[in-house]
């Protein structure tokens, strides 16, 4: 994960949700719909400044940037220091698990779904938000389009391939959907 450029650049990360509050809000309203009510043992990997855990009621998140962590904190949100590819979580341990926005910048994408995976209680929800491959934003980047700080650190899927590793990780795929180019899919872990 490029963890410098979230360190570095921690409050404009954080400063992006209110300069783009109305785009923030409907992707959370999204992941609200998908996302099991959350319990004490919801946990959101990649939690950042705990701009989605907050409104969603998720109670713990999994950071690796001390300055978003500490950020997350702040909200009330229990961080744990930890990467989606290694969760200091037991196994069975979580109801379900949120990933938003973050799929794109794990080192080993299919390792950190394999820990939701193993992190999950059987019939466990995996909720993964993303801006897909194809959006305008990430298509400028792309193409050269200068100043995404923190996009020119991601590797970015359609929903496809975000499905297939889901499906690869042992999930069946209850729901997918595309919206104004920010994908959410949910995956249920088998009884």
């Amino acid at each position: 994960m490029p963890q410098e450029v979230f360190e570095r650049e921690a409050q404009a990360y954080d400063d992006w949700y209110a300069v783009h509050r109305v785009v923030y809000l409907a992707e959370c309203e999204r992941i609200r719909k998908a996302l099991p009510q959350p319990d004490a043992r919801t946990v959101e990997v990649g939690v950042g400044s705990g701009r989605f855990a907050v409104p969603l009621g998720i109670p713990i998140g999994i950071e690796p940037s001390v300055a978003l962590g500490q950020m997350a904190r702040r909200r009330g949100i229990e961080v744990i220091r930890g990467v989606g590819e290694s969760l200091p979580l037991k196994s069975h341990s979580c109801s379900s698990v949120l990933m938003v926005t973050v799929i794109c910048f794990f080192d080993d994408p299919a390792r950190a779904v394999a820990e939701a995976w193993r992190v999950l209680v059987p019939g466990g929800v995996l909720v993964v938000g993303f801006l897909e491959r194809g959006a305008p934003l990430i298509q400028a980047y792309l193409h050269g389009e200068t100043g995404h700080r923190f996009l020119s650190h991601g590797r970015f899927f359609i929903a496809e391939e975000a499905e297939a590793l889901l499906r690869d990780a042992g999930f069946s795929i209850r729901s997918a959907e595309s919206e104004h180019d920010f994908c959410v899919i949910v995956g249920e872990k088998s009884a």
